[in-house]
């Protein structure tokens, strides 16, 4: 007789069979699908921009109390597909300015709210200390908000900083469960890395009329590329190039801990969809997060990783050789070289110069949606960019709230670091690498916010949730 595997639902505190309520989950998010593929075609796009978040909410809400482990997955596909859908409907029906569509991952991942205000009392005892220092660094910010800015803007600010830091403080409460989370977290980038690789690509060659009529549109051109084939910088189905790198960096850290069939379709289009970003931070933090894989695992793994890197270039850099591939990519390598003579370099440096003096002496801060501004023309809510977290964090949380969110941030990549679980646990090494090499790119980009945010602290609090699971292994 075959057991049956019993898993631990950390809000309703009951243990539950995914095996007996797998069918229900899998009806709620077919019918999300069907759903929105009917609306699409049977002439009710428009009606999407409001039922896609609605339903999406519903189908995570139901998820999240009767399947956690599919509701990681469909918060994790939401956040990864969302932008695409946005385009599609936006090419059907016509811009849409507001870009209403886009709060359904928020929606989706402000659900673990519940999970954090149930269990934020026992955390500290448990570990969580970091995620509750990080909290009141963004409820301070959010109290100075309200004074000195709108409420829309200081509502999307909510989601864009909260919303990481409690969905990674549910996947660190579920450490019981690690095993199933880590198998969840490995199929789920490993279908990413191959779908999104593979459309990232279709992207550069193709230039498909949705994404060419968003860039348009959005008049991103300096970030994004230009919207003919062969000419656009590739953020495949996300909303833009950093996220799109963020993404692709993790999952393509994350391939060395899976097997299987599909490795190796998956990093030939993975990679080169990554490369097409041109994304230099990403590049440099993938590379950082493979030196702190290889040096943290024993040596039986690390003859492992080696083979598998060596067999991935074999499958990708023939690849990188074909034009126009391999001029695109050559060139924005030998950037590398010439730094000083790179815009993007000398803008960066040129923010530094003008704000980090300013932002250090902004001792209350500006409070979040300080970065928002809402367009009383197009009613469209515009983001002032800040090329530096750092910079991003002392003028919206100022010196108090930046301490809390620092030192918690700090303090888990501190924790995490300590961890020797990852000499025989692969996973714990990649989650850790990946969330100390995102953690480091925050000196020159908001990596703590959205999606990026998600695979920041999320991959830390999975490092996180493993150590805790083999400690009380051990003790029993």
């Amino acid at each position: 007789m075959i057991s049956k595997q019993i898993l631990y639902n950390s809000f309703s505190q009951e243990s539950y069979s995914p095996e007996e309520r797998s069918p229900q989950g899998w009806i709620a998010i077919a019918g999300f699908l069907l759903l929105t593929i009917v609306c699409y075609f049977a002439g009710a796009t428009a009606a999407l921009r409001l039922i896609y978040p609605v339903t999406a909410l519903v189908v995570a809400v139901f998820l999240y109390l009767r399947h956690p482990i599919l509701y990681i997955g469909f918060t994790w596909w939401i956040c990864f597909l969302t932008p695409l859908a946005t385009r599609l409907v936006d090419y059907r029906v016509g811009w849409d300015p507001t870009r209403q569509m886009l709060i359904a991952p928020y929606l989706v991942v402000f659900v673990t709210i519940a999970t954090f205000l149930r269990r934020f009392k026992s955390a500290y005892y448990q570990g969580g200390l970091p995620f509750i220092l990080a909290f009141i660094g963004v409820f301070y910010g959010f109290l100075v908000g309200l004074i000195y800015n709108a409420p829309v803007p200081v509502a999307r600010g909510l989601l864009d900083w909260l919303g990481p830091i409690i969905f990674a403080f549910h996947l660190f409460i579920n450490w019981r469960d690690y095993p199933s989370y880590r198998q969840n977290f490995q199929r789920i980038f490993l279908w990413c890395v191959l779908i999104l690789g593979a459309y990232g690509v279709y992207q550069f060659v193709v230039a498909p009329e949705w994404d060419r009529y968003w860039l348009i549109e959005s008049k991103l051109f300096m970030s994004a590329g230009n919207p003919v084939p062969f000419g656009m910088r590739v953020w495949s189905t996300l909303h833009s190039v950093g996220p799109f790198g963020s993404v692709m960096q993790a999952g393509l850290l994350l391939l060395f801990t899976t097997s299987g069939s599909l490795i190796f379709p998956a990093s030939a289009v993975g990679y080169l969809s990554f490369l097409l970003t041109q994304a230099r931070t990403n590049w440099g933090g993938w590379l950082l997060g493979i030196i702190m894989i290889v040096g943290s695992v024993k040596t039986r793994i690390q003859m492992r990783l080696i083979t598998i890197i060596v067999v991935m270039a074999i499958c990708v850099v023939p690849l990188t050789t074909i034009e126009p591939i391999s001029g695109v990519v050559s060139e924005r390598l030998q950037t590398f070289s010439n730094l000083e003579e790179d815009n993007s370099f000398r803008d960066r440096s040129q923010s530094y110069d003008k704000n980090l003096s300013l932002a250090l002496s902004n001792a209350l801060g500006n409070g979040l949606g300080n970065i928002w501004k809402v367009n009383e023309k197009t009613g469209q809510i515009e983001v002032v960019v800040i090329d530096s977290g750092i910079l991003d964090m002392f003028f919206t949380l100022g010196w108090f709230g930046a301490i809390f969110y620092m030192g918690g941030l700090i303090l888990l990549i501190i924790n995490v670091s300590k961890y020797s679980e990852g000499r025989f646990d692969s996973f714990i090494s990649a989650a850790r690498a990946i969330g100390i090499s995102s953690a480091t790119q925050l000196i020159i980009g908001s990596g703590m916010l959205s999606v990026a945010g998600m695979i920041l602290w999320g991959f830390l609090a999975m490092a996180m949730a493993g150590h805790k699971y083999y400690v009380h292994q051990q003790k029993f």
